[in-house]
């Protein structure tokens, strides 16, 4: 759909855009070609899309040849997503994604590929939950904020790596696929957005309980200008310099600066010096 179809089918329906679901519909069939493109749909996949709004990305993953199982929290949206599929292989469900339930939403089948447009406001945390409870979504193409996404994938070291990069680098590969300018959308956003690709790898590091890794990095990161000797503390107590120190890694480093190898030794430390 161009922008002018979308107005007259939203108006159609007397729907509008809504800020605080963070709706920004997509309006140029090229983007949609394009990110179908690059998430490498074949005919005969099983995609789920989060969020299909007015339902352009939507069409092209399904005359790729995919069979869409779409997730929208929007009951307004779902007539207007109706009326432009039409026959096509698409499955509506009104559902929110920050709470469904995987299993039941997508246990019919074991391999699918999550391609979306998110919405602005949650897009992170969508994400990270299908990475950590939807281990049957094995490749992820995400359209985001592009400074969400440059945080979702960035090297260790650089200023945008953070907690939640080191949580997605748990579960998965993450790269920046491509840039997609705000003129592709109505409304139109003030940013950018980031195509992110996620690739599901086993964890590349042995932990006896993950959660208690993530605790640590969030601690970490919690204060990031601090050293780990300062950040970790409220976490480690009098045991932090200990435990560094048995995990190999200098307590005047800051979080930013470790790999996720690092988070598993210190994590490992932790528990063997109680």
């Amino acid at each position: 759909m161009n922008p002018t179809e979308l107005r007259a089918l939203l108006d159609a329906h007397g729907v509008r855009p809504s800020r605080a679901l963070g709706q920004n519909f997509l309006v140029d069939p090229n983007t949609a070609r394009r990110v179908v493109r690059l998430a490498e749909v074949e005919p005969g996949d099983r995609v789920l899309e989060i969020g299909p709004g007015a339902g352009s990305l939507t069409i092209a993953l399904a005359d790729a040849g995919a069979r869409v199982r779409t997730v929208e929290v929007d009951r307004h949206l779902v007539p207007v997503l109706e009326a432009v599929v039409g026959a096509r292989d698409v499955e509506i469900v009104t559902a929110d994604a920050m709470t469904v339930d995987w299993n039941a939403l997508l246990g019919d089948a074991p391999r699918w590929a999550m391609v979306s447009n998110l919405p602005y406001n949650v897009a992170t945390p969508v994400a990270v939950r299908c990475l950590e409870d939807a281990p049957m979504v094995d490749r992820m193409l995400c359209m985001v904020q592009r400074e969400v996404g440059e945080r979702l994938a960035a090297p260790v070291g650089t200023r945008q790596y953070g907690a939640v990069t080191v949580k997605v680098a748990y579960y998965a590969e993450a790269s920046i696929a491509g840039i997609v300018p705000p003129t592709v959308f109505t409304p139109r956003p003030k940013v950018d957005s980031a195509l992110v690709k996620f690739v599901r790898h086993p964890p590349p590091v042995t932990v006896a309980d993950p959660g208690r890794m993530f605790a640590l990095v969030r601690a970490g990161f919690a204060t990031r200008r601090k050293t780990l000797r300062n950040a970790l503390s409220a976490e480690l107590g009098d045991r932090t310099v200990p435990v560094l120190d048995a995990a190999g890694i200098d307590p005047a480093r800051r979080a930013e600066t470790l790999t996720l190898t690092d988070w598993a030794a210190l994590t490992e430390a932790s528990e063997e010096n109680p």
